[in-house]
């Protein structure tokens, strides 16, 4: 049991240093495939800062659900229903959003990668949550 806790706390933390970095590059405008979601689509200032501050505010829900599972295993849930709204989201957006309105060499196939990349985290931490609960 204590091995099961010791991965999801790890896993935990490497989901907020993920949203540390997403929250790095859109503060800095860095468009990297699979930190800037949607990284070839045009965006304004403002929007990515927003994006920012909701994902620096994430990555502590993250680190903060990581320090004291015993307590801390409701949050973990909080995590994953937060985590399974953003996932219909971004699979929301990728089906009804036409991109090629948006500009030339937009590619869907990036959008679905990294969506399916938070989609595998997301169960990842899903079958952890329900080995240690």
């Amino acid at each position: 049991m204590a091995s099961k806790i010791s991965l999801l706390k790890w896993s935990l933390r490497a989901g907020g240093l993920y949203f540390l970095l997403i929250t790095a590059a859109y503060l800095f405008g860095l468009n990297v495939s699979m930190i800037f979601l949607y990284f070839d689509a045009p965006s304004y200032a403002y929007q990515d800062r927003v994006i920012a501050f909701l994902a620096f505010g994430w990555s502590l829900i993250f680190f903060t659900a990581a320090e004291d599972l015993t307590y801390r295993l409701r949050l973990v849930r909080t995590v994953l229903i937060a985590g399974g709204g953003a996932l219909a989201g971004l699979i929301a957006i990728n089906i009804v959003t036409n991109f090629r309105d948006l500009g030339q060499g937009i590619t869907m196939l990036h959008f679905w990668l990294e969506t399916v990349g938070i989609l595998l985290y997301w169960l990842w931490l899903f079958l952890l949550y329900r080995k240690v609960k």
